[in-house]
């Protein structure tokens, strides 16, 4: 699969994740520099029964040339105190390892497969940070800490959570809970039109997914023929 295949199907889903009428308000992304390979996500945790309510925490998501039968990885820029993430910041989750490995204790049904999109990472990455799992740490200090005195994890979890609005881009206001997972009314009428065709020309068809990766399995059939008749030549 060729790095502009992967750029097309990540513009796409670019596209749809920053949508102002059908985007996830709990999620900030930005590119950087540009780079549709390089993600820079905001996440606000929204859910009042959560500890890290009120929380703004900033990760990066780095994808493959051969997205998405290759999963990107994800560290949080700073890191934070939880079981699951690393010292350097990066997240332990089974989402993003690839699936088929013998060796690992993981489900195939839990880890990586083309069908998987951003935003059912983005939705996996803040499910977990409300329940870690104590089972696979990449932090034993935090496990520890969870299971032989929740209370003190608690407390560190909400300083984490002041330090973090420290992080909110200057004047950017988070939406309410009950908006989480959808924009009200009020709000679609109010959100300036977007350009349909702002990562594509004119001149490109229209097309979903499923059928791109049609044409891409497609282009590699020809490619191996290609190369059967040449060794056959030879």
């Amino acid at each position: 699969m060729s790095s502009k295949s992967a750029a097309v199907i990540l513009q796409r889903q670019f596209k749809e994740l920053t949508h102002p009428k059908k985007g996830i308000p709990t999620f900030q992304i930005e590119l950087e520099d540009d780079n549709i390979f390089l993600w820079n996500i905001g996440f606000m945790i929204l859910n009042k029964d959560s500890m890290y309510n009120g929380g703004y925490f900033k990760g990066q998501m780095r994808f493959p040339v051969d997205f998405p039968f290759s999963p990107p990885t994800f560290r949080f820029t700073p890191s934070i105190f939880h079981p699951n993430v690393y010292r350097d910041g990066r997240l332990c989750i089974s989402i993003l390892h690839q699936g088929g490995d013998p060796t690992s204790d993981e489900l195939d049904s839990e880890t990586w497969t083309p069908a998987q999109t951003v935003e059912s990472v983005l939705i996996s990455i803040v499910s977990l940070l409300e329940d870690p799992n104590v089972n696979s740490p990449a932090n034993m200090d935090a496990s520890l800490e969870l299971r032989k005195n929740p209370e003190m994890y608690k407390e560190r979890v909400l300083q984490e959570v002041q330090r973090s609005k420290k992080n909110i881009p200057p004047g950017f206001v988070i939406p309410n809970s009950e908006h989480a997972f959808g924009v009200s009314g009020a709000n679609m009428e109010d959100a300036e039109p977007v350009d349909e065709d702002f990562w594509y020309d004119s001149e490109e068809e229209s097309f979903d997914e499923e059928s791109l990766m049609d044409d891409i399995n497609d282009e590699e059939d020809v490619e191996d023929e290609e190369d059967t008749d040449v060794d056959m030549v030879k």
